[in-house]
């Protein structure tokens, strides 16, 4: 309020409506940015300061003076609510319409998705598969579960590993010096290590020393000959042609198995650019024979001390090595899963294989065998007098029952055929599959899938994929092999008794006409030759030259032992079963002429400590 306004009696909304207008005037004269008629900087037309163009409330009531700040807190409210009454600028507008829109678009949604849902609902693609099972709605839950199924494995990710970031920069100077920290023999070739320019001081060698000899450790490869092996190493060809004879003497080049190793020592060359000369050359040639190739000379020491030079040619020594060959029994318990208890045992895995296979051909390991029972086991094993061991082949099998032998089976004659304690070789368990596939077709009247037109099938279809190999169903001789017809590549075999088979639509043979066959011993592999839909292995048998059914038989194959040969089984037998189990796993009692004197001081504490002497080989 100015001061020293005065309200007229007269007035007819009374001193504060009059009040309040010009104050509402005021205030929206301040929201639209103008200036108030005082302070507009203009000349008042007299001298009392009353603008004449000012309203009727102006000129009664705004005084020259300014308002206090009393008079402002009672007029800030009525400011306030004067915002009210100011119309919209062009942005709340478009911040409006876009709530709006907004608003209307989510309302859309949410009917869209609220249709949605009751649509799917209806359609019911994942029911409870537990409910209702064949059922229509069962099927299409089964439908959903197999489609997600097949999404799931089309967007399965590769399996390829990822590869790490190095721990290191892996760049040329991270690889320079790297090298440059290694430590390589310089015997070999190697130039690691760092190296400095050379000064001032550094005098030029004529010639720079090479080492007297070189020692080193080479192994024969697969595929590798003995003397491409030696000319690698640098051996001189003299040396390597001198080697390969002598070696030879003693065993047969070619039959020195890959892996072996071999101790090499170098002399020095005779000239420059020469190679060097073979001074020695020790390796095992055989698990009982050892050979050292050795110049006179080498290792012998002068007076002086100085070491003597290598000279003459090479000499072959030979070491033979003491073996024994007492076979190695083992026994136990069958447990619960009887190739667990014998590998537990120490039974070497392929022995153990060897031992079911031998079983199974005579009795039903699945019904025959207890865990109560014993199992033994005799193989061939060697102990070589330096501490090597060699396990060989099954001599042994039998099952114990109570203490006493059930099932004793050994290995005998030339072929390696395993014989039962009486002398009879037999097989209990009928014929083999030749193939290892189901049963496709039966024996009797059929369609035929190619003629069209019933007539009888006189074998049995074994389904196998190409290439799949095809067995012998028993033992046998070779009759025929070769193109037969609508049987295609076909094999057919003499059991004896009047009993044959043949195989048919190979697409390769194995066996050729008059050879005798074993049971089990691959005679071909499956195809589709002659009329045939498809890769199978059609299989027929004849007894007296007319088709039986292959299921209605059972092949029993014996072959006994008579006379002399049936005694010498029986010792062989009694003897095996005389060796008590384990005595092949102690080390052999060194000889006097095996034991060598020890040369160093720490060796001679450690004799007198455990009182072992040490074996020369």
């Amino acid at each position: 309020m100015r001061h020293g306004a005065r309200w007229p009696d007269s007035e007819p909304f009374g001193k504060g409506a009059a009040f309040g207008a010009v104050m509402l005037d005021d205030a929206r004269k301040l929201m639209d940015g103008a200036q108030p008629d005082d302070a507009s900087g203009s000349v008042p037309d007299d001298a009392s300061g009353i603008n004449p163009s000012a309203n009727r409330f102006e000129r009664e009531a705004v005084p020259p003076e300014t308002v206090d700040a009393e008079t402002m807190r009672g007029l800030a409210p009525y400011l306030r609510n004067s915002r009210q009454f100011k119309p919209p600028t062009a942005g709340q507008k478009a911040r409006r319409r876009f709530a709006e829109r907004w608003r209307d678009a989510a309302s859309r949604y949410e009917n869209w998705r609220q249709d949605a849902s009751r649509w799917f609902d209806r359609l019911d693609l994942a029911p409870d598969l537990a409910e209702n099972i064949g059922s229509r709605r069962w099927l299409r839950g089964l439908g959903t579960m197999v489609g997600l199924g097949v999404a799931a494995l089309a967007f399965w990710p590769d399996l390829t590993p990822l590869e790490a970031r190095p721990a290191m920069p892996q760049d040329d100077d991270v690889t320079s010096e790297m090298r440059s920290q290694m430590i390589l023999p310089l015997a070999l070739g190697g130039d690691s290590g760092r190296r400095m320019g050379p000064t001032e001081a550094v005098i030029p060698l004529k010639s720079a020393p090479e080492r007297p000899q070189i020692q080193m450790v080479v192994t024969l490869a697969p595929g590798d000959s003995f003397a491409s092996m030696l000319r690698r190493a640098g051996v001189a060809a003299g040396d390597v042609d001198r080697a390969a004879a002598l070696v030879g003497q003693a065993v047969a080049v070619g039959d020195l198995a890959a892996g072996t190793q071999m101790d090499l020592l170098l002399g020095r060359r005779p000239a420059p650019g020469q190679p060097r000369p073979l001074n020695s050359l020790a390796f095992r040639a055989r698990f009982d024979l050892e050979l050292e190739l050795t110049r006179p000379g080498v290792g012998v020491l002068m007076e002086d001390g100085t070491p003597v030079v290598p000279s003459g040619p090479l000499a072959l020594k030979r070491n033979i090595i003491r073996v024994d060959e007492t076979p190695l029994r083992v026994r136990g318990l069958v447990g619960t899963s009887l190739y667990r208890s014998m590998r537990q045992a120490g039974v070497p895995a392929s022995a153990v294989q060897e031992y079911l296979k031998a079983l199974d051909a005579q009795i039903d390991m699945d019904r025959e065998v207890g865990a109560s029972d014993e199992f033994d086991i005799i193989i061939a094993y060697r102990r070589a007098a330096t501490g090597e061991r060699q396990a060989g082949q099954l001599l042994y099998a039998g099952i114990d029952r109570g203490g006493r032998a059930r099932t004793q089976l050994m290995r005998w004659g030339s072929e390696g055929r395993f014989y039962e304690a009486s002398g009879v070789g037999e097989q209990r368990r009928g014929l083999l599959a030749p193939v290892p596939g189901p049963i496709t077709s039966n024996y009797g009247m059929r369609r035929h899938p190619i003629l069209g037109y019933r007539r009888m099938h006189a074998g049995m279809d074994f389904k196998a994929r190409h290439g799949t190999p095809i067995v012998a169903a028993s033992d046998g001789r070779v009759t025929s092999a070769g193109r037969s017809g609508g049987c295609g590549i076909a094999v057919r075999l003499e059991h004896g008794g009047a009993l044959s088979t043949r195989y048919c639509h190979m697409s390769q043979m194995a066996v050729r006409a008059g050879q005798q066959v074993r049971r089990g011993q691959v005679i071909g592999y499956v195809g589709s030759t002659g009329l045939s839909t498809g890769p199978h292995l059609h299989y027929e048998m004849y007894r007296g030259g007319r088709a039986i059914n292959p299921a209605s038989v059972a092949f029993v194959t014996r072959a006994e032992l008579s006379g002399t040969e049936l005694i010498d089984f029986r010792r062989q037998l009694i003897r095996l079963k005389d060796i008590e189990p384990g005595a092949a796993l102690m080390d052999l009692t060194p000889l006097p002429t095996e034991v060598k004197e020890p040369v160093r001081e720490i060796e001679k504490v450690d004799m007198a400590r455990t009182g072992a002497p040490s074996s020369t080989l």
